[in-house]
């Protein structure tokens, strides 16, 4: 017995000995993240260094990133745009450094919108300089606008265009012997394909083609407007071509199109950025520099007050509560009406960047809206890179919605999955009986599959939804039903295809909704500021927050050719999201399949990572 007492008193001894040193380890980190000091601004560069995605929302880190689990930096979009406004007018900005080195896109309706902020900048008389070593879509179009573009040695000018493969799970599905029960009402809802096929059908490949082409059409005009001598077709045509006229040098094919300014080391690089912002021997680089999360803190207002609310619904629309970077639905109406609590509060202006989802989360926020409306509040809608399925779904309060002509919407459709798993109880050699005192007794039954009666009643649930769907669109753009259903079937359209079909009042960005809904509510010119009615942090979150660096995990792009090799974490974190999806059961869903495509990588859920990270120490 004196033994184990010894034992017992060792093993809590251990136990109190690895409670103290947590708890030493965690106020040290809250003591430090107290004490710091943000980095005092002074003259320089204002250095962009874009070190991962740009979104409409950024999630905040968790305690696995904080513990050293990593991440990827997303940007503010709306951050980096005031700050680049901010610097038109600081005379402590010199020049400004866009570092596209590991950048990881953003959409090409958030390239847009930077890319005007960029000319803003140059149009106050203050240099722009781009630097990678190598660009893709979106870092080419965000470059386009910069004074000088330029390019390392070895670096290249790739642009894939709109594009790329979907996964199709039914090929596994029917190895696990699981059967993907769909319903859906829209022609076009090619949301459910991935479960019930293993290619594209026609009608799907008819409208991403045709989505793809207005995308890169688009592009195209985008990049010929800020760069109008540079020959955009022949690398968008035939890159082998200006490659092999140029010696095999991707360099000085870019060089020769004029794609690029300058082709030269990052030393030379930061050799003109010291030029144009003055040296300083003890900076990263040689060069006088202002860190963008510095600028940020000091120049960006927090927007805590102001007569227009911003709502934003960024990311898979989920029912309850989510943190920020995903729409939940609870979490956005919960900050409308605490928003519309204040009186002061004049109009709501929402930030739609989204490919759907629960169609309940959709309608809660969207009750929510209409309760501002009852206030006569003045709605406007600001579509991002997509607003799509649910995202259009939240939409339809407004009394006015601007999109860009690369904006992803539409999608009006509406489709629920069932798994059930008589397949795989039948390779397990397993059976399944039982009884009923009604047709509904033990429904939906997913170990036999679910009853005629269920399906039928399912169906009818989804066809309900859609005319639901297609009832409140119809009266948000003011036309019949039928109308609405003939453009409609879950069909996807470009921006400038849906201002043609009515889907969408106008062309704009946020500083236009803005003008729009202070118009609409009558505010004078001193009555314009904004607030974000964004959902409140927790205590644990706001600590996370605090503690997290500034810095991304990720020191660069690699080669030149690193934008090519299609982010497999983010395939594989999309895969798992999509198992997931067939695995959590009947939910009516209003999402859009091929949108995710047109936003940045998102970071993979908690509890998805230890999986991700396995899968991707064994693949990669």
């Amino acid at each position: 017995m004196k033994f184990v007492r010894a034992i017992w008193k060792l093993l809590v001894g251990i136990k109190d000995a690895l409670v103290l040193i947590l708890l030493l380890l965690f106020f040290g980190l809250l003591y430090a993240g107290l004490s710091a000091r943000p980095d005092p601004v002074r003259d320089g560069i204002l250095a962009l260094d874009l070190n991962g995605p740009v979104v409409e929302q950024p999630a905040k880190a968790d305690w696995s990133e904080l513990a050293g689990g990593g991440g990827v930096r997303e940007h503010s979009l709306r951050d980096l745009i005031a700050a680049l406004d901010a610097a038109r007018s600081d005379d402590r900005v010199k020049a400004v450094a866009l570092d596209l080195d590991g950048f990881g896109g953003g959409g090409m309706t958030a390239m847009s919108d930077l890319s005007d902020a960029i000319r803003r900048v140059r149009s106050a008389g203050k240099p722009v300089i781009a630097y990678a070593v190598g660009y893709s879509d979106d870092s080419y179009q965000l470059a386009a606008a910069a004074s000088e573009i330029w390019l390392n040695p070895l670096g290249a000018v790739v642009v894939a265009g709109p594009g790329g493969a979907n996964l199709y799970y039914k090929g596994l599905l029917d190895r696990l012997g699981v059967t993907a029960n769909v319903y859906r009402a829209g022609t076009y809802k090619s949301a459910v394909e991935p479960y019930i096929r293993n290619d594209m059908s026609p009608e799907a490949r008819e409208n991403y083609q045709s989505l793809g082409n207005a995308l890169l059409e688009t592009w195209r005009e985008s990049v010929v407007r800020a760069r109008p001598k540079a020959k955009v077709d022949i690398f968008l045509k035939n890159l082998p071509a200006a490659v092999q006229a140029s010696g095999g040098d991707f360099a000085r094919a870019a060089l020769a199109a004029g794609l690029v300014d300058k082709i030269g080391e990052r030393r030379a690089f930061e050799k003109k950025l010291a030029e144009l912002g003055g040296e300083d021997d003890n900076a990263d680089g040689g060069f006088k520099t202002i860190k963008l999360a510095a600028y940020i803190r000091d120049k960006v207002p927090s927007h805590r007050d102001g007569a227009i609310g911003v709502v934003t619904v960024a990311g898979m629309i989920v029912d309850g509560k989510a943190p920020l970077g995903t729409a939940g639905g609870d979490s956005i109406a919960q900050a409308i009406e605490a928003g519309l609590r204040d009186d002061d509060l004049k109009a709501i202006v929402v930030r739609v960047d989204s490919p759907g989802g629960s169609v309940m989360a959709s309608e809660r926020i969207r009750q929510a809206l209409l309760a501002a409306k009852e206030r006569k509040l003045p709605i406007v809608v600001s579509m991002g890179n997509v607003a799509a399925s649910g995202g259009y779904w939240v939409a339809t309060p407004a009394d006015f919605i601007f999109a860009e002509p690369s904006t992803i919407t539409g999608s009006i459709g509406v489709f629920g999955v069932l798994p059930s798993f008589q397949g795989s109880l039948q390779k397990l050699g397993i059976g399944a009986d039982g009884v009923k005192t009604t047709p509904l007794s033990g429904e939906p039954d997913l170990l036999r599959g679910p009853s005629p009666e269920v399906a039928q009643l399912i169906q009818a649930g989804v066809d309900s939804t859609y005319r639901r769907f297609l009832a409140i669109v119809a009266q948000s753009r003011r036309k019949s039903p039928a109308e609405i259903d003939r453009i409609a079937q879950g069909r996807v359209w470009d921006g400038g295809t849906a201002h043609q079909i009515g889907l969408v009042d106008g062309f704009g960005g946020m500083e236009d909704a803005i003008a729009k809904a202070a118009d609409l509510a009558k505010l004078g010119e001193g009555n314009r500021k904004v607030r974000y009615l964004d959902r409140t942090l927790t205590l644990r979150e706001s600590i996370v927050d605090m503690l997290a660096s500034d810095e991304s995990e990720d020191g660069g792009a690699g080669d030149a050719f690193a934008a090519l090799r299609g982010r497999p974490d983010a395939m594989l974190t999309r895969a798992i999201q999509d198992v997931g999806f067939i695995l959590s059961g009947p939910t009516i869903q209003a999402r859009c399949l091929e949108c995710p495509v047109a936003l940045p990588a998102v970071r993979a859920k908690t509890r998805e990572r230890s999986l991700l990270a396995a899968m991707k120490a064994w693949l990669f």
